[in-house]
């Protein structure tokens, strides 16, 4: 195979169809930062595993490392404005955005399809990235909501109402 550039990696990466989340964390001072994460990953029920990966260098590692809580927000398919919201460093990234503090103390952003709160096990470094598996303490889910999906760098929607049952 010929080699390829970072751009034609990224347009391939682009071809696979992947869920929306906000990861939601707070610092040492309680305030909440968010951030929109496409790499979101199942990897265990027993015990209850995810994965999501983060920049290595973002300003958001010292609040998931290991031992911190952060809750995971799949978003629903209105939530694109969210979704652009997050995935941009902002000051005061709350204030317009409707949610409430939940009973651990973390930010919980209002009508998403699931939410997992979890609590970082390991960070492992891959590439530019770091890799954060976490256990999933507790999750809520709303499967009457359509999540938001990302493909070919455009936000879609599933119908599910053509799905067959099996």
């Amino acid at each position: 195979m010929a080699p390829f550039t970072s751009q034609e990696l990224r347009k391939g990466f682009a071809s696979f169809a992947t869920g929306v989340t906000v990861i939601t964390c707070v610092d040492e001072d309680q305030s909440p930062h968010g951030i929109t994460i496409s790499s979101f990953n199942t990897v265990s029920l027993e015990p209850p595993l995810i994965l999501w990966s983060l920049k290595k260098h973002s300003r958001l590692m010292p609040w998931v490392e290991a031992g911190k809580k952060h809750l995971i927000h799949v978003l629903e398919r209105s939530q694109e404005s969210l979704a652009m919201h997050f995935a941009t460093v902002k000051v005061n990234q709350f204030a317009d955005i409707a949610h409430q503090r939940t009973d651990s103390g973390l930010t919980q952003i209002k009508d998403c399809v699931a939410y997992y709160e979890c609590e970082t096990v390991s960070v492992h470094i891959g590439g530019d990235h770091n890799i954060i598996v976490a256990k999933v303490i507790n999750l809520k889910n709303y499967p009457e909501k359509e999540p938001l999906i990302f493909a070919r760098s455009k936000f879609v929607g599933l119908d599910f109402s053509e799905a067959k049952s099996s």
